[in-house]
């Protein structure tokens, strides 16, 4: 295929969807619309805004990402209606539909729906490889560990991962951009991370300066898997280059939210061009390899938007009665 064949195969595909996506009824339609992500230099903000930029130019609709506290932040800004749209994780959706969120102690946040799934969020660990701390048992009593912004995913579950394994620590809050640098000017020791993969933060350390990806042995894995809502993971030694091995972690299921009462030709349209696009959001972010409909068996706690319904069961994906409105 020639360049000006891929460029003119790009814009008549381009045409088709704001084509396909005009024909809807858009009377009641947003005039805009914003993404919650969450600090730059995670995944969060690379993926949601790319996501918000995609559906605005195909869709035709101002909108844009902003950077919040992420997930329990974007949950609670969706339920109120200040968000349209959000990203964020199955453990602390839980925690906000029954009530259990740090932002909103006693209040169910329950005009929250799912959209689709995004990628697993791998919990990772980084320090200087000048540290001497080659695994989590190293880690040394009282050092300073930075667990990203404060009521992220990270910030709720990482220290108290860390504590279940017996780790005694000082806890560092701030955007993952931020700890980076703060780690290597060696004004904290490690970084506990959980964000998806590769972290954009890990990824510009590894640039400047030689670091330790600290995995979980066996036994520490199956001890927070017991302890926890998180699956097993191996984080592909492709992700980073100090990596020279799949390096053994735990995860939970991140899933793009909206509000219950948006309208539902506005969100079916959205659902379809990400579903049916993934080449586009795999260019915005490469963890959107998973962000593909067979995997929205992850979600068990969100109902999902009527407006996603409609478009995964006219492609042949069933949604159990229990997740619909």
């Amino acid at each position: 295929m020639t360049t000006t064949t891929r460029i003119l195969t790009g814009t008549l595909a381009g045409a088709m969807l704001i084509a396909g996506s005009a024909q809807a009824d858009r009377s009641d339609w947003p005039q805009s619309f914003t993404v919650g992500t969450a600090s730059q230099g995670g995944t969060y903000f690379v993926y949601g805004s790319g996501w918000a930029n995609l559906i605005a130019d195909e869709l035709g609709v101002s909108g844009g990402g902003e950077v919040t506290g992420g997930p329990n932040q974007n949950l609670a800004l969706v339920h109120t209606g200040d968000l349209a749209l959000g990203l964020t994780t199955m453990g602390p959706a839980a925690e906000a539909l029954a009530g259990e969120s740090p932002l909103a102690p006693g209040v169910k946040l329950d005009n929250v729906c799912a959209l689709f799934p995004m990628y697993e969020t791998p919990f990772s660990i980084a320090t200087l490889a000048n540290s001497g701390i080659e695994s989590i048992s190293d880690i040394p009593d009282g050092a300073t560990i930075g667990f990203g912004p404060a009521a992220s995913t990270s910030d709720t579950y990482f220290p108290a991962i860390l504590e279940e394994l017996g780790v005694n620590f000082e806890r560092r809050n701030g955007g993952w951009n931020d700890l980076g640098g703060q780690l290597q000017d060696g004004l904290i020791d490690v970084i506990a991370f959980a964000a998806g993969i590769p972290i954009p933060a890990v990824s510009q350390l590894e640039v400047q300066t030689d670091v330790n990806i600290i995995e979980f042995t066996e036994e520490e894995q199956q001890q927070v898997i017991d302890a926890f809502p998180v699956s097993p993971f191996q984080i592909p030694a492709s992700t980073y280059q100090t990596l020279e091995e799949d390096a053994r972690a735990v995860s939970m299921w991140n899933f793009t939210i909206a509000g219950c009462d948006l309208p539902e030709d506005f969100v079916y349209e959205i659902t379809k061009l990400s579903m049916e696009n993934n080449d586009r959001m795999r260019d915005i972010h490469r963890s959107a390899q998973f962000s593909v409909p067979e995997n929205i068996e992850y979600n068990t706690v969100l109902p999902f938007h009527p407006g996603a319904v409609r478009w995964y069961e006219e492609n042949g994906y069933e949604i159990p009665a229990d997740q619909k409105l």
